[in-house]
């Protein structure tokens, strides 16, 4: 599934939801499944700087591809980092980088969240493509 098409499935997934208490709920039930990194990744040089929750990042790069692993010290921020692995895990280091991430203005979470959560997200994903920025000098 390319990237456009999982940002439709997601907003396909937030608009099954009227109120925004059950997108918060679906939000944290996608952090609940997220994967656990390994213990290893949880460092301070791989902590996302400009999010007020902790939130652990790394990234892999196998066969071509860059697939991400993430941690958070709060829930709601976790179903966050979920939803951007979730889109942009398991695609080349050109993809990621040079794709346009607009489900977040799709699904109105950008109005939702706090000022601080925000800016933790759009740090989120300008960390996510640096890392694809650096795996593609492997490429």
């Amino acid at each position: 599934m390319t990237i456009n098409e999982k940002q439709e499935e997601i907003i396909g997934d937030f608009e099954a939801y009227d109120e925004w208490m059950d997108k918060y709920e679906h939000l944290i039930a996608l952090g609940k499944d997220l994967p656990l990194i390994d213990e290893q990744y949880k460092t301070d040089d791989l902590l996302i700087k400009g999010c007020q929750s902790r939130v652990w990042l790394h990234a892999d790069f196998k066969d071509g591809l860059v697939h991400f692993t993430a941690d958070s010290d709060a829930i709601i921020t976790k179903g966050l980092v979920a939803l951007m692995i979730d889109v942009l895990s398991g695609h080349t280091p050109q993809e990621i980088a040079g794709t346009e991430i607009y489900f977040i203005d799709k699904i109105g979470l950008k109005s939702h969240l706090s000022p601080t959560r925000a800016n933790g997200l759009l740090s989120m994903l300008k960390q996510m493509k640096l890392y694809a920025l650096a795996l593609s000098t492997q490429a």
